[in-house]
């Protein structure tokens, strides 16, 4: 065979097996303006009597992770569908080889049916014959539907590789007035799709793999014939420019090299240049417009001062990232003196290695601090001690509130000399520093120790760092880059070190501490309801010393939650093989217990699946009927190295449409690409460098733990109505509507024969001012006590 004829076959035969086309939908705005996008898409309604049918596409070649995407498009769509008999009406079909009919636009009455009728849909597999399933409907019309008495809306998600014709049918369905959104979604065809969309083609054709921009583009084609509605009359229709990419394999001829051919007719080998390929990938754009519905945001009147940057959250909320000056103020505001009430002690370095000229930087520092930060109506308190070999404390906390006398007082300080025991220096801080008769509990200020040092410890300073956080703490380090990894094992965390680069850049750190100081919260969040799960990966990627490791950090943040049933609640499962449940959110009553199980928690290995372990957690532990109560906030935090990551998009948007929080810890020198879609655009992501770093990040894992803790929540999600019974809300309260069959509080019980009318809906409403059934706590699983 000739050279150049075997290199075509071997590149054929690498590239059979790769798709040839990557197709991505980019609309090129501002991450602001994608945030409005998203956000616009939850407040839009549809409540005009419309048939809705959705045609899913259930072949091979979409497969059974895209059809799991595709039904995910669907039921969010009908998010904002107001569906009942007299107004929208939805219907679906999947189609492959041959069509089938799911449920038709008559069989369901209620938003809660359909979608979890759509979420039972099982994938079929088979041809792509999307012509086939559009003249089914042709003949038959929409299943159930109003005829053309109703506008009708055909919804086709599908890869858009079809294997017979459609441009006919399609042609002849948009001709009776039915109106064809096109969504792509894995590798779509953006040909296929054009032909099948009603004009204009751009308002038509979506992706499925950007949900919120589909969704938002679906209902803004809906509002221009009044079907669909903004919650604000500010919100608007804009055309925004956006990019269709396809990701193309080609061949492209590189050379040519010398090959042998045989001549014909004689036995000779003849020499020749014959040219030889290589595949390459390139991208092919299509520039287009993309209309989308975009509501105005809190961030639209510039509320951030004197250069800070304002970061929407939502649709009416913000926060400002503000310049070192204004850090900690409101709106970046022009002020400087601390007004958080607090009692702060400088620890100074004083030994040899520090050397004389940084004892004086030191003092420099804490005097410049003292005149900038506070005033004669201050709450803080500031008491300074210097260490060489044994600490002595020149200020003590609060002794001087005239800020000239202890400016004064500073002066008079000598520089030591000696060892660097900076270990001994802060266990006798503790002891002394904050003086002996300090107030306790609540009415206490919150205590903080600023260490001030250029020269690494000569003893032993993580067993005296843990005994001072421990006694609630805030440590907080200021250094050279030489003493950086020694100042943050101490803090405990990265964030609570500020490094200088020479002695005018120490007096630069003055804002940055000062925003540290006032900004920071109390550790843990004590009295705050929250049901908290930790879901550790315990796959082979991990390994038993780091999931050892895992197994250490969720301990020590446990020790930060009064662990009982009418506070937190801690749960705990792992995935590797298979998916465990260690124990449940309400199987261990106290921390003591829960630190225990956590200990024993079984490393699994093999090869791990987070999405497998979502759903795990969305089925069987995120439920009231497990131990997770009603009107608490809910929290799931992964920790995982991030393989096995790829398939876990859809299951976690299941808990966050479930009202569960998801915090993803990813574990790794590379982020992957996996985990960031995991988090999703929400500040939902923690990147930790390796296993042993985990402990750095305990107080920012604690800030998102406690925000979430204090968020609002609803007394429906998850749904404490046993079999598929509806929860409602009203009055601050809830009821369950129980399907036929079933009767109670929570639809837990069987109805008997003949009370076929109290089925659905046999609850009464709650009296004014009554409290309503158990609702507050369901029934736990038998046996359980002080449940």
């Amino acid at each position: 065979m000739p050279s150049s004829l075997l290199l075509e076959v071997l590149f054929i035969f690498l590239f059979s097996g790769v798709p040839l086309s990557h197709a991505l939908q980019e609309v090129h705005v501002s991450r602001e303006t994608i945030g409005k996008i998203s956000a616009a898409s939850k407040m839009m309604q549809c409540s005009a009597a419309v048939d809705l049918l959705f045609l899913i596409d259930g072949s091979h070649s979409v497969g059974k992770g895209s059809f799991e995407r595709s039904k995910h498009f669907a039921i969010t769509v009908c998010d904002a569908l107001d569906i009942n008999p007299e107004r929208v009406r939805v219907g679906a079909m999947q189609f492959s080889s041959t069509p089938r009919l799911e449920f038709p636009l008559d069989a369901l009455s209620s938003q809660q049916e359909v979608k979890a009728k759509i979420k039972r849909m099982v994938f079929k597999g088979g041809r792509t014959e999307t012509g086939l399933a559009l003249k089914y409907l042709l003949r038959q019309g929409f299943p159930g539907g109003r005829n053309a008495s109703v506008p009708q809306i055909l919804v086709v998600v599908t890869d858009g590789q079809s294997q017979g014709h459609l441009a006919l049918p399609a042609k002849q369905l948009k001709e009776r007035g039915v109106t064809i959104f096109a969504v792509g979604v894995r590798f779509p065809r953006w040909e296929e799709l054009h032909t099948l969309a009603s004009e204009p083609r751009e308002r038509h054709v979506l992706t499925a793999e950007q949900v919120e921009d589909a969704t938002n583009g679906l209902l803004s084609a809906l509002s221009a014939s009044a079907l669909c509605t903004a919650a604000s009359p500010d919100c608007e229709v804009q055309p925004h420019p956006c990019e269709h990419k396809t990701l193309e394999t080609v061949r492209e001829l590189v050379g040519s090299a010398r090959c042998w051919r045989g001549s014909r007719g004689s036995k000779a080998v003849l020499a020749a240049v014959c040219p030889f390929s290589s595949w390459k990938r390139v991208y092919r754009s299509h520039h287009s417009t993309c209309y989308r519905t975009t509501c105005p945001g809190a961030c639209d009147s510039q509320p951030c001062q004197n250069g800070g940057t304002c970061i929407p959250e939502g649709l009416d909320k913000y926060h400002c990232l503000c310049p070192p000056a204004f850090r900690g103020e409101a709106n970046c505001a022009p002020k400087l003196s601390l007004e958080c009430r607090i009692d702060v002690l400088f620890l100074l370095a004083s030994s040899a290695g520090t050397t004389p000229e940084g004892f004086l930087r030191a003092k420099a520092f804490v005097k410049r601090f003292v005149q900038v930060s506070l005033s004669e109506d201050s709450r803080t308190r500031v008491g300074v001690a210097w260490y060489s070999g044994e600490l002595a404390v020149a200020v003590p906390v609060g002794e001087y509130r005239d800020v000239p006398a202890l400016l004064e007082s500073l002066d008079s300080l000598p520089f030591r000399g000696g060892a660097t025991l900076t270990g001994s220096a802060l266990r006798q801080a503790v002891e002394q520093g904050f003086g002996s008769a300090a107030r306790t509990g609540q009415d206490r200020p919150r205590r903080v120790l600023v260490l001030l040092t250029e020269s690494p410890s000569q003893d032993e300073v993580a067993s005296p760092a843990r005994h001072a956080r421990a006694q609630e703490l805030l440590l907080l380090g200021v250094g050279t880059e030489a003493v950086r990894a020694e100042l943050e094992e101490i803090t405990g965390s990265p964030k609570h070190v500020l490094v200088y680069t020479g002695p005018r850049d120490l007096f630069h750190r003055i804002p940055e501490l000062q925003g540290k100081l006032c900004g920071q919260p109390r550790p843990g969040c004590q009295a705050r309801s929250l049901d908290l799960l930790f879901l550790l990966d315990a796959s082979i990627s991990v390994g038993p010393e780091n999931f050892a490791q895992m197994q250490s950090f969720v301990r020590s943040l446990t020790l930060q939650f009064d662990v009982n049933p009418d506070v937190t609640q801690v749960g705990l499962v792992v995935y590797g093989g298979r998916v465990r449940t260690a124990f449940g959110l309400d199987t261990h009553l106290t921390r003591a217990a829960v630190l225990l199980a956590t200990s024993q928690a079984p490393y699994l290995g093999g090869v791990g699946s987070a999405g497998t372990a979502l759903l795990h957690v969305y089925d069987k532990v995120m439920t009231v009927q497990r131990g997770a109560r009603p009107g608490v906030p809910k929290a799931v935090v992964l920790l995982t190295g991030g393989m096995g990551a790829e398939d876990a998009a859809v299951p976690v948007q299941k808990l966050r449409n479930n009202g569960v929080s998801v915090l993803v810890v990813g574990v790794g020198p590379v982020l992957r690409e996996a985990l960031r879609r995991l988090a999703g655009p929400q500040d939902s992501l923690i990147h930790v460098a390796s296993y042993a770093d985990l402990r750095y990040h305990q107080d920012e894992l604690l800030a998102w733990i406690c925000a979430e803790a204090r968020r609002p929540v609803s007394l429906c999600k998850p749904s404490p109505c046993l079999h598929e019974g509806t929860c409602i809300l009203r009055n601050g309260s809830y009821r369950c509507e129980c399907r036929d069959g079933w009767q109670g509080p929570h639809c837990g019980k069987r109805s008997l024969r003949g009370d076929a009318p109290k089925a659905r809906g046999s609850h009464p409403e709650p009296a004014e001012g009554q409290q309503p059934y158990p609702s507050q706590q369901p029934p736990r699983r038998p046996g359980r006590p002080g449940h």
